[in-house]
């Protein structure tokens, strides 16, 4: 796998993307995805160089996808919208440079876990929202969408990631703005309430842990919307289980899964009928 590194300005600072590609690619660009990678951490934590232990370092070896993982402003130096207004961004640089980096910019998917998950899920309301439909699917992994506590999040006591924690995530990502009335669905999108026109989606989580029940129910608002989208969950698991236990059983099919539904996603955009691929799905 190479690795390159550029650098961005963004809000008047600089940020750092990192780009994998794979040592040898076969395939011309113009048959070649890219996949904006945002890595997790609750918004406070983690680093681009996440990308290497995630779900998307596969795709690299497995499908000759180009990667771009930006490292965006963490919540501790800036609460919202430093963030997603970073990966935003990112998403103009990746695009605009789509060539350079071997990929064709009709075959751009947007992805992450965690916290990664729900600055996918916001990066696609924020693109669509300002007349940017170049994400043409969203792989939000367990995403962190709800500032509200849901029947999982509440009282939640699992393993990596519980109540507690994810109250003082949220509560420092958006600081004076927790739990407002009228938040913005670019901080917790959960908040939205017309989600047509978004990517088709592809999504797995936990059922022990606090984000399986805004997983569902983002999935069930893309779907009343007319927007594909699809979900497995895995019966016990806890919140980042497929990264931090891959010897899982469980582990093992939700990376086995994900592939097969990338490769499904990248076939319907080759063949241009995405769409109608996913719903056959």
């Amino acid at each position: 796998m190479k690795t390159e590194r550029y650098h961005i300005e963004s809000r008047g600072r600089r940020i750092s993307l990192l780009v994998l590609r794979p040592e040898e690619n076969a395939r011309a660009p113009e048959t070649t995805a890219g996949l904006l990678w945002i890595h997790g951490g609750g918004f406070a934590t983690g680093m681009a160089e996440m990308a290497y232990f995630s779900r998307a370092s596969a795709l690299v070896e497995k499908f000759g996808v180009t990667v771009c993982a930006p490292s965006y402003t963490l919540s501790w130096r800036e609460p919202y919208p430093a963030a997603i207004e970073d990966c935003y961004n990112s998403l103009l640089w990746f695009r605009g440079h789509a060539y350079e980096t071997g990929f064709n910019p009709g075959l751009l998917m947007a992805g992450g876990e965690s916290a990664g998950g729900g600055l996918c899920a916001a990066l696609c309301m924020l693109a669509r929202d300002r007349g940017n439909d170049c994400i043409k699917y969203q792989f939000p992994l367990y995403p962190m969408l709800d500032d509200r506590d849901t029947p999982s999040s509440r009282d939640n006591h699992a393993r990596v990631w519980n109540t507690r924690r994810n109250h003082a995530a949220w509560k420092l990502y958006l600081r004076g703005d927790y739990l407002a009335e009228g938040l913005s669905p670019y901080a917790a999108p959960a908040r939205r309430t017309d989600y047509s026109g978004l990517p088709p989606c592809y999504t797995f989580v936990g059922d022990a842990e606090p984000f399986y029940c805004e997983t569902l129910r983002y999935v069930e608002s893309l779907r009343a919307a007319g927007v594909p989208a699809d979900v497995d969950v895995y019966a016990g698991c806890w919140h980042a289980f497929d990264m931090l236990a891959p010897w899982k059983r469980e582990s093992r099919a939700a990376a086995k899964r994900f592939e097969e539904m990338f490769a499904l996603a990248l076939e319907s955009l080759r063949e241009g009928r995405g769409e109608r691929k996913m719903r056959e799905n």
